[in-house]
């Protein structure tokens, strides 16, 4: 449970420097905000995810753990719908959006550090965000395009799909995949400026996500009120439950069931709010979801770290 503790105050705290920043006008507008997080995107994160997998144990990149987080990453989002369906009977871009913000977890912003400083190791995180942007973001974006013109949902999904493998995220994870499948060994020219860089992934996320707080304005949308809240009940206790109970049909013990339920207990992705924005389609039940499960994951996994004995 120090763990957990220790690691959200490191998480928390670069996240106040963020909000500090922007209250003082260092970082006046969302275009400065941006340019941290395209840094991020475009270098950091991808120096950091290749220099964390290609020194990782492969029995933690091809693990049972990430065939649970796969799992009740299908089940969680057909438990929202269900629900969507009786209750809120929202259309079918806006229920998937909701889907999405219950069960597709922040493996990136969120994800690497806690991870890193509550699991020890980010293994675990490479092969679900490849899943996730492989996978799971073209089905979003296929149900966004529902009944939109100007070019075929396949070519849209084509088009995501290629955009998702191409990006230098995924494409950073494969070649550390690589590395620490073959074995070989990386020059120290190539490996130390990948750690270098890596190590302002986190800050730079962090920051940009602190100084975006002013102009959140959460639940202020009555319409879209009930979604958001079962969105985030879902992913904060209802996909960890999922997790766990898959963990124990595929017999996961001790580290890996812990890894999986920790994993299912992180925040909903901020790509979700991206996609919803993107397409104009659920925006304020994504951005209130992602804000509210940022905040109410710590009480999440400080449980799951008492359950565990940790």
């Amino acid at each position: 449970m120090l763990n957990v503790i220790t690691g959200f105050a490191i998480i928390l705290s670069v996240i106040g420097v963020g909000l500090l920043l922007a209250k003082g006008g260092v970082i006046s507008d969302d275009k400065q905000r941006l340019v941290l997080n395209r840094i991020a995107f475009y270098a950091a994160t991808p120096a950091l995810l290749f220099s964390v997998v290609a020194n990782s144990d492969p029995q933690h990149l091809l693990s049972p753990v990430i065939v649970v987080t796969f799992i009740a990453t299908l089940l969680t989002a057909a438990l929202y719908c269900v629900i969507s369906a009786v209750f809120f009977k929202k259309d079918v871009a806006t229920t998937a959006i909701g889907a999405a913000a219950a069960s597709y977890v922040n493996s990136n912003n969120i994800g690497l550090p806690v991870s890193i400083y509550v699991l020890g190791t980010g293994a675990y995180v490479a092969p679900v965000l490849v899943i996730q942007m492989v996978i799971f973001a073209p089905m979003i974006l296929a149900a966004l395009t529902t009944g939109e013109q100007g070019g075929s949902r396949g070519a849209k999904i084509w088009a995501a799909f290629r955009g998702s493998i191409l990006s230098p995220v995924v494409l950073a994870s494969i070649a550390g995949l690589v590395v620490s499948l073959t074995r070989v060994e990386v020059p120290a020219a190539i490996m130390e400026p990948a750690v270098i860089l890596g190590g302002a992934s986190i800050p730079l996320i962090l920051i940009s996500f602190g100084a975006s707080l002013p102009s959140t304005n959460v639940l202020s949308s009555r319409a879209d009120r009930a979604s958001a809240i079962t969105a985030t009940a879902i992913k904060i206790v209802g996909m960890p439950v999922i997790a766990w109970l898959i963990g124990l049909a595929f017999g996961l013990e001790d580290e890996e069931m812990y890894a999986a339920v920790i994993l299912a207990a992180l925040p909903a992705a901020q790509n979700v709010y991206n996609y919803a924005a993107t397409y104009r389609r659920g925006e304020i039940l994504a951005r209130d979801t992602v804000f509210l499960t940022t905040f109410l994951a710590l009480g999440g996994m400080l449980g799951v770290a008492f359950l565990f004995g940790r």
